[in-house]
C-alpha cells in the first residue's frame, strides 16, 4: 500500500473522530460518506484492529482508536508542517520581521546585518528592540531574539549558532600596572569598573592549561548598567574590566585597550537565536538566521 494513500486514510479516521459522524466528516472532506465509511474499513483492516465502536445511533472511538487517533493527528501536524516548510523555502522573506537583542551585541552585531538584511530583501521591513532586559516573546509580538551569554530555563525554542570570548582589558594609563601583573590573585590592587548588567560583575574565574583555575573577587571602584558604557569608562581610564570579544577586539588592535594576563582565560559564552513556540519558521526568519549564522562563521 502506497504511504500517499495510508496517508488519506489517516486523515479521513481522524476527520470521522473529531466530526463524531461519518456524515459531518464526509462534509468536511467534500466527498461522499460511503468514500469515508470504505476508507476507514479498509484502515482498520490494514491496523488488524476495530478503532470505531458503530451503532444505529452514535459513534465512538474505542480505546485503542483514541490512542491511534492522537498518534494520526500528530503525523498529519508533522506532514502539514514539512509541505509548509517546502512553499516557504520558495518565497522570498516580505512583512515585518521583529527582533531583540541586547544593546552591546546588537548595536556591534545585529545593527549592521539588520541594514544588509533590509537591503536584500526590500520586501521585508524589520524593527530592532534593544534591551538588556529578558523581552517576553509572545506579549511584544516579537519574531525572533538574539541573546548572548548563559540561557536560563525557558519554554522558548532556542538554537546556539556560535560563541564569544572574554578578555580582561585595562586602558593604556595602566599600561605599566597591567604589564606587571603575572597572576590573577595580583588583580584586587587595581581599580575595577564592575558591569551591573551581569548577574555576578565582581566574582571571575580565570584558568590557564586544563589544571590551573583561581576565582577572584574584586572590588568596585566604579559600577555602570550597561556594557558599553562600561567600555568607555576602561578607555577613560577608570580601571580594568570584563568585556566580551566581539566589542574590544578593535580598540585591543588599535591600542585603545590592553588586555592583561592573556595567557588566562575567562569562560567562554554562547550566542543564541530565541524563537516563541511555533511549528516551521517564515522565510523573513530563517534568512535573517542564515545571515546572522555566516557572519560569526566569518
Amino acid at each position: 500500500m502506497q504511504a500517499a494513500t495510508n496517508l488519506n486514510r489517516l486523515a479521513y479516521f481522524v476527520a470521522v473522530v473529531d466530526a463524531g459522524s461519518f456524515t459531518r466528516a464526509a462534509e468536511y472532506l467534500g466527498i461522499t460518506k460511503a468514500v469515508v465509511s470504505q476508507q476507514v474499513a479498509r484502515l482498520e483492516q490494514e491496523v488488524g484492529t476495530t478503532l470505531l465502536m458503530r451503532t444505529t445511533r452514535r459513534l465512538q472511538p474505542t480505546e485503542a482508536g483514541l490512542m491511534f487517533h492522537a498518534r494520526c493527528v500528530s503525523i498529519l501536524r508533522e506532514a502539514e508542517d514539512a509541505l509548509g516548510e517546502l512553499a516557504q523555502a520558495r518565497t522570498e522573506p516580505q512583512g515585518l520581521l521583529r527582533i531583540t537583542a541586547p544593546y552591546d551585541y546588537g548595536t556591534s552585531v545585529v545593527v549592521p546585518l539588520v541594514t544588509a538584511f533590509a537591503s536584500r530583501y526590500p520586501d521585508c521591513k524589520v524593527e530592532l528592540n534593544l534591551s538588556d532586559k529578558t523581552v517576553d516573546l509572545v506579549a511584544e509580538n516579537l519574531d525572533l531574539a538574539v541573546r548572548v551569554g548563559w540561557l536560563a530555563d525557558s519554554s522558548m525554542q532556542a538554537r546556539r549558532i556560535g560563541s564569544f570570548r572574554q578578555y580582561l582589558v585595562g586602558p593604556p594609563q595602566l599600561a605599566d600596572e597591567i604589564g606587571e601583573l603575572s597572576d590573577p590573585a595580583d588583580l584586587p590592587s587595581l581599580p575595577f569598573i564592575a558591569n551591573n548588567a551581569l548577574r555576578e560583575p565582581l566574582e571571575w574565574t580565570f584558568t590557564r592549561g586544563e589544571k590551573e583555575t583561581q576565582t577572584i573577587r574584586f572590588k568596585a571602584d566604579i559600577t555602570i548598567n550597561t556594557t558599553p558604557a562600561v567600555m568607555e569608562g576602561v578607555r577613560q581610564g577608570g580601571g580594568l574590566s570584563v568585556l566580551p570579544d566581539f566589542l574590544a577586539t578593535a580598540d585591543i588592535l588599535n591600542g585603545r585597550l590592553i588586555r592583561a594576563l592573556p595567557d588566562w582565560h575567562l569562560p567562554s559564552g554562547g550566542v543564541y537565536t530565541v524563537y516563541p513556540a511555533a511549528r516551521f519558521r517564515p522565510p523573513k526568519v530563517s534568512s535573517f538566521v542564515d545571515m546572522l549564522t555566516e557572519a560569526l562563521k566569518r
